[in-house]
């Protein structure tokens, strides 16, 4: 039963619409850079178990790259989380209105349906260990409920990090 409910909040993560966008800087070769570490203040936006949350999922898939977290790494990792109050357009309108020949009158409202949703901004930052400049840049923007569970916020911080680290490293055109 335990399986068919993951099962089921991945179908519904995977429904979301959500895009990434990558930027990276092009004079670097991504090849030397094989070891990483996180800055201390990372999760700006998050609460304390999401940051073990993310910081979990992010050494699980940097590991499957072949990467290495490391004291002396050759960048840093940091992580940003904007979010926002989503539009609702589902809602229930209600409206009251009379009319005559020589005026009328009119009241109506709208009842939203459904949970709050909140546009995330999810960014995930590398920066150069030498230099402390930004070397490689992945945001993903979609729409999340306000209020999910435990287990729902385990499985969106794991499909978003493994969805931007797609685009790592770059593609050379």
């Amino acid at each position: 039963m335990k399986y068919i409910k993951f099962l089921f909040l991945f179908l519904l993560m995977s429904c979301s619409s959500s895009k990434v966008i990558a930027d990276y800087d092009s004079e670097i070769d991504f090849n030397n850079f094989k070891t990483y570490n996180f800055f201390e203040d990372l999760g700006k936006g998050l609460n304390e178990l999401d940051i073990k949350r993310v910081l979990s999922t992010l050494n699980t898939e940097l590991n499957k790259k072949g990467l290495t977290q490391n004291d002396n790494p050759d960048f840093y990792i940091n992580t940003i989380a904007n979010y926002s109050e989503a539009q609702n357009s589902n809602s229930i309108g209600i409206g009251i209105g009379s009319g005559n020949r020589n005026g009328g009158f009119g009241i109506s409202g709208g009842i939203p349906i459904g949970s709050k949703k909140l546009n995330e901004e999810f960014i995930i930052e590398f920066v150069n260990a030498k230099t402390n400049a930004i070397i490689w840049e992945g945001i993903l923007n979609s729409t999340i409920k306000e209020k999910r569970e435990t287990e729902e916020k385990e499985l969106h911080f794991k499909n978003i990090i493994s969805k931007i680290l797609t685009q790592y490293p770059p593609k050379k055109q």
